[in-house]
């Protein structure tokens, strides 16, 4: 007789949902920020800051170190995309004085483009019944910005910026999921963090003059961004990548800009017009088929 298959920790329920949320405030956060220094002075503070949450705790927990020199490298590569590339392109989009749900429309069509390339890269193929899913999230995050943004207005190099960032996320989650293995959460969260300040800093230094104007909303942006963004929901982001197929995994990448909308709404005052909403339903119905369509997707 086989063996039941292992079912899920509980903590994978609810781990999307507290994701999305985690993630999506990030854009309000972030736009908060960059009002008082530049995107990669902010981005360096971010790092030091949360390095400095980190380094004790390995200290004290004595996590254990990646074994093969090959897994220290596949940190080491996801912490300079997406840590390093993908952030530094979204921050530039954002001084560019592109809107967060602009940027979030384009860093949504990531799941298209994990789905066109994991069938080569990390062996997945996509069904039908998926595509169909991810093409309603993706109309449905359309409809979101497009009601709240003047796309029209939007600056050429911000738009190219955020293009960027998107193609960054999409081969750091693709990389993930073909070479990452599993790591203590202390210990890759600080391999990651550690090149992507190392990848900051000299470039705030040397661009920027790493000069700060010090607020108290400044302080809470950090705050936010440190202990939610980068320390809780990018942990999140891994280990469901580990537990699951990419391409599912990263269709919850089309609900973040309806809910990065709404948390500016209620954060920074920014208005949702009625026709959004309708485009927030269509996106979580295509999120949900495009996540549990049966059979959607087989290694190949």
């Amino acid at each position: 007789m086989a063996a039941a298959p292992a079912r899920a920790p509980g903590w994978l329920r609810v781990a999307p949902a507290l994701f999305l949320l985690l993630w999506s405030g990030g854009f309000s956060f972030a736009k908060m920020g960059i009002a008082y220094t530049g995107p990669l002075t902010f981005l360096a503070l971010r790092y030091a800051f949360v390095l400095a949450v980190l380094v004790p705790l390995f200290v004290v927990l004595r996590p254990p170190l990646p074994k093969r020199r090959a897994e220290w490298g596949h940190l080491v590569v996801v912490g300079a995309v997406i840590q390093g590339l993908y952030f530094i392109c979204s921050y530039l989009a954002f001084e560019q004085k592109v809107a967060a749900g602009v940027v979030a429309l384009i860093v949504s069509l990531q799941p298209i483009l994990v789905a066109l390339l994991a069938p080569h890269f990390a062996h997945e193929s996509v069904s039908a019944r998926r595509w169909a899913g991810l093409g309603l999230g993706l109309l449905g995050a359309a409809i979101v910005i497009v009601a709240r943004s003047d796309v029209h207005a939007t600056p050429i190099l911000g738009v190219l910026s955020a293009g960027a960032a998107l193609i960054f996320i999409t081969v750091g989650t693709l990389y993930e999921k073909r070479f990452g293995t599993s790591q203590h959460p202390v210990t890759s969260n600080l391999v990651l963090y550690s090149v992507g300040f190392a990848l900051t800093l000299p470039l705030a230094v040397g661009v920027e003059g790493f000069q700060v104007q010090w607020s108290i909303p400044l302080a809470v942006a950090l705050s936010y961004l440190v202990l939610c963004n980068s320390l809780v929901a990018i942990t999140l982001l891994l280990a469901m990548i580990r537990a699951g197929e990419a391409s599912r995994v990263s269709a919850l990448f089309f609900l973040v800009p309806p809910t990065a909308a709404l948390i500016a709404w209620g954060l920074l005052g920014e208005t949702l017009p009625a026709f959004a909403w309708a485009g927030m339903a269509l996106a979580a119905v295509g999120v949900l088929i495009a996540s549990r369509a049966p059979g959607g997707i087989k290694k190949v």
